[in-house]
């Protein structure tokens, strides 16, 4: 499989506007997607937050594996830092992370309040890779559709304050991704989901990855899927049933246009409730 590499300048610059304004907020809320939350952490996130309060959004539980949803929010929960799965599209436990900034900067509000500040402003920022669905979550807290949303990265181009009805105050920064991957497999799983432009991978490459898994760890979701008697799935070899799938769907041998229709039907959850990462 060829190699994924990712470094935008854009990238790089990001990263050093959000550890300029660290020093201005209370919370930092890490959006992960939930489907990869291993492969969709930032490294560089968990060196700039320091001691400050950390909240995990596993967004777009919706369409994770339910089971392995509890499991990671288990082993990513920590001191001073917490977890919230999240289907921010639908709207669904918004409220829950409005209580969970309160209760995560109830420390720092308290102090104020006892200085005399009444109902204090919380100021946090909202960061996390492309296509993780964090202008989604912005707009679902600010009321509006302030944060331009796409199902594609690079959406989000700069930093602003954005104002809450729940007294709390969001920087919204562009995506985050790192200069290198160490794990190949860390550049498949973003490129599945969308984190990575389809224009800077192999789709074929990243499909028979996901196959793989699929064999795996979901077979009946890929038997359905496939349309293909399941004794033919066990006989062939990945390439060789990506191709088969390709002619099933009436695309003769355009396994490239299969491969990128395929991975837009794992993102968006037609293919079942898939979750590459396993803790």
């Amino acid at each position: 499989m060829a190699t994924i590499q990712w470094y935008p300048g854009h990238m790089n610059k990001a990263r050093n506007q959000l550890e300029d304004k660290l020093g201005l907020i209370d919370v930092l809320v890490e959006v992960l997607d939930d489907r990869i939350p291993q492969a969709s952490r930032n490294p560089m996130i968990e060196e700039l937050v320091g001691n400050k309060p950390h909240i995990i959004i596993l967004n777009k539980a919706d369409l994770a594996d339910p089971v392995l949803t509890k499991a990671w929010a288990a082993e990513l929960a920590g001191d001073n830092k917490y977890v919230l799965a999240l289907d921010s599209l639908h709207n669904t436990n918004m409220q829950k992370l409005v209580s969970l900034v309160k209760k995560a900067a109830a420390a720092k509000t308290e102090k104020l309040e006892a200085r005399g500040a009444s109902n204090p402003t919380i100021r946090i920022a909202l960061a996390g890779i492309p296509n993780c669905g964090k202008s989604t979550v912005i707009n679902r807290l600010v009321g509006r559709n302030v944060a331009e949303v796409g199902n594609k990265p690079g959406v989000t181009k700069g930093q602003r304050w954005l104002k809450t009805n729940a007294n709390i105050q969001v920087l919204d920064t562009p995506g985050i991704l790192w200069p290198k991957f160490s794990d190949q497999e860390v550049g498949y799983k973003l490129a599945a989901f969308g984190a990575i432009k389809d224009s800077v991978f192999h789709a074929d490459d990243v499909a028979l990855f996901v196959l793989k898994n699929l064999r795996e760890f979901y077979a009946k979701d890929l038997l359905k899927f496939s349309k293909l008697p399941e004794q033919q799935i066990a006989d062939m070899a990945d390439p060789d049933l990506l191709l088969a799938m390709t002619e099933k769907y009436g695309m003769r041998d355009d396994y490239d246009r299969f491969s990128l229709f395929m991975l837009q039907k794992l993102r968006k959850g037609a293919i079942g409730r898939i979750t590459l990462d396993r803790p």
